[in-house]
């Protein structure tokens, strides 16, 4: 019987193969078939009957000029209005200094210390640490690691000055690009927002030009890497021969909450230090030695929800302390919003066969039944590599079930979580590092970059690279890339 059921499962395989194979080739074998009958006709036709069939055609000089004018005009009408190409030239990630770190023991010492009057939020942090699939390298900055925590603004300036200044030197130094070459800057941190902005830092810091076109943008939550890269895409359409630095990190030093409320002392288990600074052009000279390109930008807001909008919300609780609170039904509003993203992203990646199948169901539960279940779209058809924000084992297991992923496909993450924490907005691009540091990318694969964020916002950003990459010599992997992945229990007994 189980030999009956692998043949007959070998055969739907082969089937689909075959299926794909057919429908996502069929205009190149319309093409080529045409071609083939255009070649036979003309061959048996001969060289006398081709010169009759050109001089019957009695087209004038006139109509010559005509028609090529058209061509050239429709042409350039074409080019002018086609959107400039970005591309990504390189990244660099903050690596924190081994002294930050902050192994499990240190963590639980620290919370007997500090709610030393509230053993059952203690126990609580010792379950959600337990389950949350970070190893024992994650980093915090020096000012919540002293006991008590005693965060003031001085200290979170100097990590926000560490980390992005970390990053930034380290993009400058790879792509050999002078600050002074920055067009466009644009730095995105949710719950850190002094005066003079952090935009205006780094200004400050690299004495940039005074027409830099510089943005700030705050309290979008973890999702807001793609939002500064969709911005700085915009920006680049309309400002030729650019470059444009997109910042993306959070800063932890002034948002750790030192409450009892658990919904908000979940965000102190799973947050930790992380920066990552990326350069984009629109420049060909720069274009020519980029990484990658980018295809598309999808953005999904489900802020019209109550609930979606109240999911992931800063407020203080009964003692007055300022933390996040983060929903029960937070997993459940994340699924939603990958729905809506999914339904909007599908039809600009998934090939034809993909998408027929799509429809086809989607008609079935219309008209015929609508409680079939419903497709959900092989998007590994669609892309070689996906990075998937690292917020939370639970966030990284419902996509890849949802998604139908393999455990390649979502190793990154994982790893990622695993020796880094979630860096908020930043996590993506050390996942991209991770692939990168593995040595799986290859020219031609495109990378699918899944965020979520408060508000409620699903994110997604597609790139397609533009040579082979490894990333071995460099990066926040480079020391250790040799020890991942490793195995991640489901529960670490502290």
């Amino acid at each position: 019987m189980p030999t009956t059921m692998h043949r007959s499962s070998s055969k739907l395989k082969l089937l689909k193969l075959a299926y794909q194979y057919v429908v996502n080739n069929v205009m190149t074998l319309i093409l080529t078939l045409g071609m083939v009958a255009v070649s036979m006709h003309l061959y048996r036709a001969g060289p006398e009957e081709l010169v009759a069939m050109v001089q019957s055609l009695n087209v004038s000089s006139v109509q010559v000029l005509t028609s090529t004018f058209l061509v050239v005009f429709v042409a350039t009408v074409y080019l002018m209005s086609k959107p400039r190409t970005v591309y990504m030239v390189d990244y660099a990630c903050f690596k924190p200094p081994f002294t930050f770190r902050v192994p499990f023991a240190t963590f639980m010492e620290h919370s007997r210390l500090i709610l030393k009057d509230n053993p059952k939020s203690v126990d609580f942090q010792m379950m959600i640490l337990e389950r949350s699939g970070l190893g024992e390298e994650t980093c915090l900055p020096p000012a919540i690691q002293y006991i008590p925590p005693n965060p003031t603004m001085a200290d979170a300036r100097a990590e926000a000055e560490q980390v992005i200044f970390s990053a930034v030197d380290d993009l400058l130094k790879k792509t050999g690009v002078s600050p002074k070459e920055i067009d466009i800057l644009i730095v995105n941190c949710s719950l850190f927002s002094p005066t003079p902005s952090l935009s205006a830092m780094v200004v400050n810091k690299y004495k940039m030009r005074s027409n830099v076109k510089s943005f700030n943008l705050a309290g979008m939550g973890c999702s807001c890497s793609p939002i500064s890269i969709d911005l700085a895409r915009d920006l680049l359409q309309t400002h030729p021969n650019s470059n444009a630095l997109v910042i993306s990190t959070e800063i932890i030093t002034p948002n750790y909450y030192q409450g009892k409320e658990r919904a908000m002392l979940l965000p102190n288990c799973l947050f930790r230090m992380g920066c990552a600074a990326i350069l984009l052009t629109n420049k060909r000279r720069l274009g020519s030695r980029s990484k990658y390109r980018l295809l598309h930008i999808v953005r999904t807001h489900r802020g019209s929800d109550d609930k979606s909008y109240r999911c992931v919300f800063e407020e203080e609780d009964r003692d007055g302390k300022v933390g996040i609170s983060l929903s029960k039904e937070l997993m459940r509003i994340a699924g939603d919003a990958l729905k809506s993203n999914i339904t909007t992203i599908g039809p600009l990646v998934l090939p034809a066969s993909e998408q027929l199948l799509f429809l086809a169901s989607l008609i079935g539960r219309k008209i015929i039944n609508p409680k079939w279940k419903p497709y959900i779209p092989d998007f590994k058809q669609a892309f070689n590599h996906f990075c998937i924000h690292a917020g939370g084992r639970a966030v990284i297991d419902e996509l890849q079930k949802s998604l139908d992923l393999s455990a390649e496909h979502v190793e990154a993450s994982r790893m990622t979580l695993h020796r880094f924490g979630n860096t908020s907005s930043s996590s993506l691009w050390y996942e991209l590092s991770y692939i990168e540091a593995k040595g799986r990318m290859r020219r031609g694969n495109r990378v699918w970059m899944i965020a979520f964020g408060s508000g409620f916002k699903c994110n997604s950003a597609v790139w397609a690279c533009n040579r082979n990459i490894s990333g071995r010599d460099d990066g926040p992997w480079a020391d250790f890339i040799d020890r991942y992945p490793v195995h991640i229990p489901e529960i670490v007994k502290l």
